[in-house]
Order: structure tokens, then C-alpha cells, then sequence
């Protein structure tokens, strides 16, 4: 098929100049992104965001766009490809947990002992307890997947630290709200056309190879957006 039927408040347009490729890379991505940094954590400029899974999809359109945001942008990746991918990104600190023994330790130097503003956490599981003890005061931890296991609150620390752990649900506010898309989406093109947003791409799938990029998606082989190319062989 080389047609589909879309409701017109889900869809937006892009300039003739942007590739179709990484078009197709925006909505999820820097939509759910968008959606986290500007509508549930309130992202000012000048703060300081903590992003883990930063070389995943979501976690490099949180570098791209926090910084946007005039953030300064703390990522978290493993292993020195997925370092290196955060640092051509921008990110002003990149902290590679695998050889880093102590992460929270890391945050607090980087960050004057005061920890982070904002925390963007796709990971979930033991990431998220460090996410946590990282938390500057009045600051808000995005709960946007849990990708390493569904992760214990301990209340306590959220009451002690005075911190918000937000949740972000991209889908289910477009429900409530499906006019909030073309808003979001036109923001992200706009800051596309600047050079601001540029989304960092696995290298590109053919249909066949379907399989193996879930397979890679799964191993944790990926570094940035997979996208798969029905045109490609």
C-alpha cells in the first residue's frame, strides 16, 4: 500500500526539504519528549536534566531538545559507542554507568552537589533508584518506561528531597486532548528546520530485516531510532 487513511488531527506537516526517513523518526520520539519536558516537568532554561537511556530514541530526543530548551543536559549511556553517540550530540556531561562504580556520586560532582532539576528516566529498574538519589530540591523525576523492570517508590525520599515523580503518558493525553499533537509536532519541525532537532538514526532496516532489528532492539544493540525502510532490500 502506498496510501493510508490517518485522522486529521494526528498528522502534520513537514517541509519539502526534510527527509521522509527521519520524518518518520519525530512523532513517538520527540513527541513523547516534547510532551515530558515542556507540559509535565515545566523545563526552564538554565536548569540542568539528567536523561539515562540517552543514546536510545526517546533518551537523544531528550538530549536534542533539552538543550533546545537551554538545559544543561547530563546524559547517561553503557559502553563507548553509546558514550561517543551522546557526546556528538551535544550533551554537556556523558556519564557511561558502566564504568562509572558510583553514578549518584558523578551527578552530585557534576552538578555542585545539588543534583538535577529534571530527570528523564526510560530505563526504570535499578537506574531509576540512582535516578532518584539525584534529585535536586524541588525537582521532578519524568517516568517515561521502565524498559529494566517497574521500579519501588520510597515515598520517604520523594517527601524528604520535596521532588515530583511525574508521570508521562504521551498516548493517553492525546485521547484527551488530540489538538495538543499538532501543537507539539510543530514545535518539534520548527526546531528541525533550525538545526536544533535532528534525530539520531540506527543504521536503516529493509522489511526482511524486521525481525533481526527487534532482535537488536531487544539485545540492546541499537544506538538511536530504528526505522525500517519497506523500500530497502
Amino acid at each position: 500500500s502506498e496510501q493510508a487513511l490517518v485522522h486529521a488531527q494526528m498528522s502534520f506537516g513537514i517541509p519539502d526539504s526534510m527527509d521522509q526517513v527521519k520524518a518518520a523518526a519525530l512523532p513517538m520520539n520527540y513527541g513523547t519528549t516534547w510532551f515530558a519536558l515542556h507540559d509535565r516537568a515545566l523545563i526552564k532554561s538554565g536548569e540542568s536534566l539528567l536523561v539515562t537511556g540517552a543514546s536510545g530514541g526517546t533518551g537523544s530526543a531528550a538530549i536534542q531538545l533539552g538543550l533546545a530548551a537551554g538545559a544543561r543536559v547530563i546524559a547517561v549511556a553503557g559502553g563507548k559507542e553509546k558514550v561517543e553517540a551522546c557526546r556528538a550530540l551535544g550533551a554537556d556531561v556523558v556519564i557511561d554507568h558502566r564504568e562509572e562504580e558510583d553514578l549518584v556520586e558523578r551527578v552530585r560532582e557534576v552538578t555542585n552537589n545539588e543534583g538535577v532539576d529534571v530527570a528523564y528516566d526510560p530505563v526504570g529498574g535499578e537506574i531509576f533508584q540512582k535516578v532518584r538519589r539525584c534529585m535536586a530540591w524541588n525537582g521532578r523525576l519524568l517516568v517515561i518506561g521502565f524498559v529494566a523492570g517497574i521500579p519501588e517508590i520510597a515515598t520517604n525520599h520523594v517527601l524528604l528531597k520535596n521532588y515530583s515523580v511525574v508521570g508521562v503518558h504521551w498516548g493517553a493525553s492525546l485521547g484527551r486532548d488530540p489538538s495538543s499533537f499538532k501543537q507539539q509536532m510543530s514545535s518539534v519541525v520548527e526546531l528541525s528546520g533550525s538545526g536544533e532537532v535532528d534525530p539520531l538514526l540506527h543504521p536503516i532496516y529493509g522489511f526482511e530485516s524486521a525481525n533481526q532489528a527487534l532482535q537488536d532492539i531487544a539485545d540492546r544493540k541499537v544506538v538511536g531510532k530504528v526505522v525500517i525502510d519497506l523500500n530497502k532490500t
